[in-house]
């Protein structure tokens, strides 16, 4: 919940903050409608409503979806809040969540913090501090193509991570990788970025070793590989090894300007996190 932020606001701005516990709905829409000029208004967790990702999980853990008609109602009921619209969520204006894409209002704008990031990356992309490096992680080699592509036009370094290591170093390495991640459709392009990496003199780390499970799980047992071990089968690799990270620090090191795109292992889960979060404290 949003409560404890409501307090929190309250104490930084010196003025009472109401909360609402929805976001939606004739009660909120009724509070929104007329309220006193200045005053502030928070309302509760967007994301309580399965409407706004438009899937996630019941009480139950089961997986849901939305329907169409109510993603409408509460896109319909968010649009009746306000005059303005106003996204400072850098973080999530990717995606395609009803608070992104669905609230209809005739102004809209970007927050000092949306400015603030957008700022940094024009900077860091025209006219970066060199050397210039880039630590790409996450999944699907497929989903990060063009931002691989452009990024060895711009970088002199680059740290490919995460599940998306594994595509690589089975093309390039014929490494056994058990049940990681794969892509398919990223494995046809991996040599021709590796060759555009060398033509462009860009150094391309790779993990070496790594922290493997039995399952995707939290709780799974867990284990060690490394590159020449490889992966047993039935196992997958879900964070990078000490001697990954320690090449990762020596990249950080040499670095006078970074951009980060996406986890180097599956740092929700403590057994999977340290990788990241070592890669964080560097």
């Amino acid at each position: 919940s949003l409560q404890p932020v409501a307090v929190e606001l309250k104490s930084l701005l010196g003025k009472d903050v109401l909360f609402l516990k929805d976001c939606v709905g004739p009660e909120v829409e009724k509070a929104c409608a007329d309220p006193a000029a200045g005053s502030v208004i928070l309302l509760e967790n967007l994301r309580f409503h399965v409407e706004e990702e438009g899937k996630g999980k019941d009480a139950s853990g089961n997986k849901v979806k939305a329907e169409p008609a109510k993603v409408e109602a509460f896109r319909a009921s968010l649009s009746k809040l306000g005059d303005v619209y106003v996204n400072d969520a850098f973080g999530t204006a990717h995606r395609a969540h009803s608070s992104m894409v669905g609230v209809s209002l005739p102004q809209k704008a970007g927050g000092f913090l949306m400015k603030k990031e957008l700022n940094y990356f024009a900077k860091a992309l025209e006219s970066p501090e060199r050397p210039f490096l880039a630590i790409l992680g996450g999944a699907k080699v497929a989903d990060k193509i063009q931002l691989i592509n452009n990024m060895l036009d711009k970088v002199n370094e680059m740290i490919i991570g995460g599940g998306m290591a594994f595509t690589f170093l089975k093309v390039l390495n014929n490494m056994e990788i058990g049940t990681s991640l794969f892509d398919e459709e990223g494995a046809k392009i991996v040599k021709d970025l590796m060759s555009k990496a060398e033509k462009n003199g860009v150094k391309i780390t790779l993990p070496v070793d790594f922290v493997t499970a039995d399952k995707f799980d939290e709780n799974a047992k867990t284990g060690q590989a490394t590159v020449a071990s490889g992966i047993p089968a039935g196992w997958m690799g879900l964070d990078c090894g000490p001697e990954s990270s320690k090449k990762y620090a020596e990249a950080v090191a040499r670095a006078k300007q970074i951009v980060w795109n996406g986890p180097v292992g599956v740092f929700e889960w403590e057994a999977f996190a340290r990788g990241t979060k070592a890669l964080m404290d560097e």
